[in-house]
Formats: structure tokens, C-alpha cells, sequence
């Protein structure tokens, strides 16, 4: 389920260029962002030359190989960039702030704007994050309410969540980018109810649906994840049929990790028996 969820994600981050185009905007208005957005979109701009040279390369004919010689970019970031995974402006990293984005669309909902005050509020309920991550995200959403129009496109994780999300949980000027968006990109939007029918179809054990879902995924823009749960599709089979699961095993493998890391790199196959055996007596 996890990885059907990335999938979906990547095809977010496929599509970035379409969102764009679909929002009524292919810049940003450097007016608008945080100084941390800033410098995301002064570097995006840098790379953008490189991007485009590297894009032409492949369209001339060029395998990775020599790309990656001519240009002096690692493989990976050639292949990222001849996936569409390299045309998000604003990359960001799965945050702390995360888990609590739906609280904090709440609470700006119901009048609560003070950056400060709603980083207090979440400290008291176990929030570890810092000051700034708040402020920045507070700061982000008073100025997206007072532009008049959409000045930039949110990231390919938050576009994600944005799709995922349910209607009523979402904001004005939320709810009008994912009605651009499906309304413009078809394929992103069955991308998103194929993933959301793999997860219907795991908790209802709904193994009969297993073939139609496959033979409507590889049509789709998450073909690669269909294609991956084909190889091992037995194994998936089993999973969708059966009441076992194997979070018995992972756990122990946890705790086998664990108990290796306990022990500083001295985690020789006799002691670390030895210790397995100890613990479980």
C-alpha cells in the first residue's frame, strides 16, 4: 500500500509541467515565497539549463551512458531527469510537519494565524518540530490568501496529499488548484483512483478484482508499480487472499536490527545468537 501511495506520487511529479500549465501559471512570483522558497527556485532556475541539455541529448538519440559522460551528471540524476522527476521547483523533504498538516488547516480554518501560538498549541500535544517550520508554513499560507490569483504551484507531495484529501477538509484556494488539475489532466486523476481501488482492494480482500485492476493500471501512468506487483504476483495474491500476514517476521527482523546496533559493529554471528537466544528465554 505504501508503495502504491509513491507511485501515485511520482506520478504527480511526472506531471508537474501539465500542473502547471493546468493552474494558469508557469512562474513563480519570487514576491510571494519564504527565503527558504527562494533559494529552492534561484537553484531550480540553475538546474533548468542543465535539464533542458540533457532532455535534447536523449531526444538526439544518446543512450544514459554517453549522457552521462558529456554531461558529468551522475546516472541517477539522468535518469530522474528523463523521468519528469526533476521538474518539481519546490523539492521538499517529508517534514515533521507532515502528520500535522490536517490539524493546522483546521485551526487556520477556525481564525487561529499566529505562527508562534499554533507552534505552542502542538509542543503541548508532542509536537518536536521547531519554531520556523511553523512561522514558514504560516507565512506561506497569509500570502497565498492575499495574491489575487495562483503565483505558484505547490510541490508534487503537497499536490498529493491535496488529491488524496477529502473535499471538505480543503481550503478555497486548494479546492480550486485540484479542480484545475482534474479537470486538465485526465490520467493524473484515474493515476489517482486506480491507487485509491488498490487500497480497496486490499481491505476487503477483494482478490476476483486483482486481474481488472492490473489490466487498467498498466494503461495508466503508474504502470511501473503495476508492473512490479505483476513480477510478484503470487506473493500479492496471497496477501489480498489471506488472513496472515508476515508483521510477525518484521518485526523480528526490527528487532534483530536493534539489538545489532546495540552491540557498535561487534555484532558477530555467535554473539548476536547468543544475545537473540538470551532475549527470548
Amino acid at each position: 500500500m505504501e508503495n502504491a501511495s509513491r507511485a501515485f506520487l511520482d506520478a504527480v511529479r511526472y506531471s508537474m509541467r501539465e500542473i502547471r500549465r493546468a493552474v494558469g501559471t508557469t512562474s513563480v512570483n519570487p514576491g510571494l515565497l519564504t527565503a527558504v522558497e527562494r533559494l529552492q527556485y534561484e537553484g531550480y532556475l540553475r538546474r533548468q539549463e542543465d535539464n533542458e541539455i540533457i532532455l535534447k541529448q536523449a531526444q538526439s538519440g544518446l543512450a544514459i551512458k554517453e549522457i552521462v559522460r558529456r554531461t558529468g551528471r551522475s546516472r541517477g540524476y539522468v535518469r530522474a531527469v528523463l523521468r519528469g522527476q526533476r521538474t518539481d521547483i519546490f523539492r521538499t523533504r517529508e517534514s515533521s510537519l507532515e502528520a500535522w498538516l490536517p490539524w493546522l488547516d483546521a485551526q487556520w480554518t477556525g481564525g487561529q494565524r499566529n505562527g508562534t501560538e499554533l507552534w505552542r498549541q502542538m509542543r503541548q500535544q508532542g509536537f518536536g518540530g521547531s519554531l520556523r517550520v511553523v512561522t514558514e508554513w504560516a507565512t506561506r499560507k497569509r500570502r497565498a490568501e492575499k495574491a489575487e490569483g495562483l503565483h505558484r504551484v505547490p510541490s508534487a507531495r503537497t499536490i498529493a496529499r491535496l488529491m488524496t484529501a477529502e473535499r471538505d477538509a480543503l481550503s478555497r484556494a486548494e479546492t480550486i488548484t485540484v479542480a484545475a488539475i482534474e479537470e486538465s489532466i485526465p490520467q493524473l486523476v484515474e493515476a489517482r483512483d486506480i491507487t485509491d481501488a488498490f487500497h480497496v482492494m486490499l481491505r476487503k480482500k477483494a482478490v476476483f478484482s486483482l486481474e481488472t485492476w492490473l489490466e487498467r493500471a498498466r494503461q495508466s501512468l503508474i504502470n511501473s508499480f503495476a508492473c512490479g506487483v505483476l513480477k510478484d504476483i503470487d506473493a500479492v495474491r496471497a496477501a489480498i487472499a489471506s488472513n496472515w500476514s508476515n508483521g510477525q517476521t518484521e518485526g523480528q527482523i526490527t528487532k534483530l536490527k536493534l539489538v545489532k546496533r546495540q552491540m557498535y559493529g561487534r555484532a558477530k554471528l555467535d554473539l548476536l545468537e547468543a544475545r537473540l537466544i538470551a532475549s527470548a528465554t
